[in-house]
């Protein structure tokens, strides 16, 4: 509160004289109170990172933060794959052996997850319910680990560790598999995304069974027994849209699924085909190379670059961050966006269209949290309307909303330079004062009678601008 209250006095401080050669005048008006504004906009929380820590705790940790995203307009948490992995008390649940352990069976080695316990994570979704938060499932059915041995007549009698039993990582004896289960088998070498792994057979009718279609199936028993409301489908490159769509046909909820692709147009007919939100790649790597591996922030301009997010604004799931590309030796830096590049990025992305993920540990880091709510407030109060462009160059971008009937809309200024920068463009706001809204500047600019104004943001930063009142 301290850091606004500053703000606001050095907005006040400001002397509103007219100025020469008819130029507009700056008005003496106060910001408006962004909490008064509600738009409908709401954000999605990823509630994890790669290697948690500390292991076994991680339910329990996040519990208390939820009342806090609450009231910073996250209406969905997503958390990491739930039951038990094939790594057991290591493992981040991308290795799935047992859908049905959440932490009450000994096996691989532990009896909770590195999550936490079953009781755990019921006690932080029954919390989450009562925050009015919704409870994101992350869903891994491409692939299983952590089976007993086998021989396979399918891989020439050779062994494959595709036994999943009582004794052999599935504890819960709910959906035991074996070879007849995965690729190849007798019913298709492999699907659509090529044999991966220990790849499951959904077209085989008792795969389909136990994960979305029988009562005591994979999706019922989460929607149902854990409570969860909806999925974030992992891999979704490894089997047909059709699995998702039958999916959500059998037990309905949110859906978004990770399609890692930059091409706007191949999430584009994902989405159509598979009915549910995507992850905006394609916004990402836009972001990427604008802020940080070729610094040209013409790669925003979206008629020149397309996004999920301007093809299926309604589809678009858009991020900066995740537990695949944060803090992680085994990534390429041009899929990372650099740290002191995120909040131009949120900026972004809490500007446009789309429904925004906010990542756990950009949120939780001290040294922006404040600056990341702010921007989370400017979401849901300023961030509606018509996209409109005005400039992009190297290390400028310039961009409005248009508002509606509820909200004046805003005016996004990125400079991504070493130096303060100012540009001369034509907004929808007549003969006003504007006002910086995340505290970057303390300076207003007055438009002209057609919306004419020079604005500036300081080096290495960003602004968002709107009326006052």
């Amino acid at each position: 509160m301290k850091y606004y209250s500053i703000l606001l006095a050095g907005i006040l401080a400001i002397s509103c004289t007219k100025k020469e050669n008819n130029e507009p005048v700056v008005q003496n008006v106060n910001p408006m109170d962004l909490t008064k504004i509600d738009n409908g906009n709401r954000v999605m929380m990823q509630t994890f990172y790669w290697d948690v820590e500390p292991r076994q705790q991680w339910w329990n940790t996040i519990t208390p933060k939820l009342s806090d995203w609450k009231a910073n307009g996250v209406d969905r948490i997503w958390l990491p794959p739930a039951s038990k992995g094939a790594s057991g008390g290591y493992s981040m649940g991308y290795d799935p052996s047992d859908y049905f352990d959440f932490g009450e069976y000994d096996q691989h080695g532990t009896v909770k997850t590195r999550f936490g316990s079953r009781a755990e994570l019921e006690a932080l979704i029954a919390k989450a319910h009562q925050e009015g938060l919704e409870v994101i499932a992350d869903i891994v059915i491409n692939h299983c680990n952590g089976g007993g041995e086998e021989v396979n007549p399918y891989k020439n009698n050779e062994k494959t560790k595709t036994l999943f039993d009582k004794t052999h990582g599935n504890a819960s004896e709910k959906f035991n598999r074996n070879y007849e289960h995965f690729h190849p088998n007798a019913t298709e070498a492999s699907d659509e995304g090529g044999e991966f792994f220990l790849d499951l057979a959904h077209k085989v009718p008792y795969v389909q069974g136990w994960l979305w279609k029988n009562e005591e199936s994979v999706a019922k028993y989460y929607k149902n027994t854990m409570k969860f409301d909806g999925w974030r489908f992992d891999y979704v490159k490894g089997f047909g849209s059709w699995v998702i769509r039958d999916w959500m046909q059998s037990v309905g909820g949110f859906g978004v699924g990770e399609l890692w692709d930059g091409n706007a147009e191949t999430l584009k007919k994902w989405v159509d085909a598979a009915g549910i939100s995507a992850f905006d790649f394609a916004c990402y790597y836009a972001i990427e190379k604008a802020l940080d591996s070729q610094k040209d922030m013409h790669h925003l301009m979206s008629n020149q670059y397309p996004m999920l997010r301007t093809l299926r604004p309604e589809k678009a799931v858009t991020f900066v961050g995740s537990h695949d590309l944060d803090d992680r030796s085994d990534v390429h830096p041009n899929n990372t966006i650099a740290k002191d590049k995120k909040l131009m990025a949120y900026a972004y992305i809490l500007t446009h269209s789309g429904y925004p993920c906010i990542f756990y540990t950009d949120y939780e880091n001290t040294a922006n949290k404040a600056k990341i709510q702010r921007l989370m407030l400017i979401n849901r109060s300023l961030a509606v309307g018509e996209e409109k462009f005005h400039l992009a160059s190297n290390t400028e971008y310039v961009a409005s909303r248009l508002g509606d009937a509820k909200s004046p809309g805003l005016v996004l200024f990125l400079n991504n330079s070493n130096a303060a920068a100012e540009r001369t463009i034509t907004t929808h706001f007549k003969g006003k004062t504007l006002i910086d809204y995340t505290g970057n500047s303390v300076e207003r600019f007055a438009t002209d009678g057609n919306g004419q104004v020079t604005l500036k943001v300081p080096a290495n930063s960003y602004t968002i601008w709107s009326v006052g009142e």
